[in-house]
């Protein structure tokens, strides 16, 4: 328990430092949102439609304290400010609407990679030296090695262009009602298949190397051979002595990708012109956007402080060394 409260601790420091650095970083950027706003809509502004715009999107006008102040207060109050991108469209709103997507594909592609390649790893290394080391590492690390936008631009070409099994570009078919129905679900799962297969076979073999690694050091533990030599099935000390040790840095390496999922794959949401927080970051640096800038960094944040806190209440129950420890 001492232990948890120790990493609670740390979690809430790291995240006020997180959001005063989110706050500072888009005050240094030149450039003023206001006049990036007037000059979007190419009108004529009167002094009182600025100082209204100014009043709404927080622009600099008064003490830099004064806004830390005010900016800590919206945050707690979930006031991300008006995002000029999607004018006059609340940030919460615009964060809302694309995350989904965001999670939906690249949260269960991670997912699916991590599962895969901790798997694959565990195989190979205890297989080590056989026909499926030798030919599943070295395959899936090419794979692994080829630029996503290169991959993704080789299976268009096949699986849409070629041979016409499953569409290239969007999320969903348009002609469809945004909804709960079979044929909306259907047609979303059929637009995401390319895009998460390009980041599964992208990813997936950081997990199988690393896990392969460290189990091929594991497996020449004392306990390991202990294991063995008491008679247990080559199954159980695989999984239960061996594989339960050695997944603890990929799990750490999880916890982070994991955290960083709701910030998106920007370069397969641009090939597949998929929708996601990636590319609404990338529309909001170019257009000057600090409100929607600001609440994505802020978003993505607190999912990789608490991917990290759960990373760590895992290790607790992995690790009974790190109970002990924390007495």
């Amino acid at each position: 328990m001492r232990y948890i409260m120790r990493r609670v601790g740390f979690y809430l420091i790291a995240l006020w430092a997180a959001v005063t650095i989110n706050f500072i970083i888009p005050r240094l950027i030149p450039g003023d949102p206001v006049s990036a706003m007037l000059a979007k809509s190419q009108i004529s502004p009167t002094p009182a439609m600025k100082q209204a715009l100014e009043s709404l999107l927080g622009s600099p006008n008064s003490s830099i304290w004064s806004q830390y102040v005010q900016y800590l207060g919206n945050i707690l109050t979930g006031n991300l400010g008006v995002s000029i991108t999607h004018f006059p469209t609340p940030v919460t709103d615009v964060i809302g609407q694309e995350i989904a997507w965001t999670l939906g594909l690249v949260g269960l592609a991670s997912i699916i990679s991590f599962a895969l390649g901790t798997v694959l790893g565990i195989i190979v290394s205890w297989k080590r030296d056989s026909w499926l080391d030798s030919l599943a590492t070295p395959l899936i690390t090419f794979l692994s090695s080829v630029p996503y936008f290169w991959l993704a631009l080789m299976l268009i070409m096949l699986l849409v262009v070629t041979y016409q099994v499953l569409p290239g570009v969007g999320g969903y078919n348009p002609s469809l009602d945004i909804g709960l129905s079979f044929g909306f679900i259907g047609s979303v799962i059929q637009h995401g298949i390319l895009p998460a297969i390009t980041i599964v076979i992208s990813s997936i073999g950081g997990w199988l190397l690393t896990m392969r690694n460290t189990m091929v050091t594991t497996l020449s533990e004392d306990y390991v051979l202990m294991a063995q030599a008491k008679g247990l099935t080559g199954r159980r000390v695989m999984f239960s002595y061996a594989a339960r040790n050695a997944i603890l840095p990929n799990i750490t390496g999880f916890g982070i990708s994991l955290g960083f999922v709701v910030g998106g794959s920007l370069l397969v949401e641009m090939v597949f012109s998929y929708p996601g927080i990636g590319f609404q970051l990338y529309n909001a640096v170019t257009n000057l956007d600090y409100s929607l800038a600001q609440g994505i960094f802020l978003v993505i944040t607190l999912a990789v402080l608490l991917s990290n806190f759960l990373v760590d209440l895992v290790y607790v129950w992995l690790d009974p060394r790190i109970r002990q420890g924390g007495r």
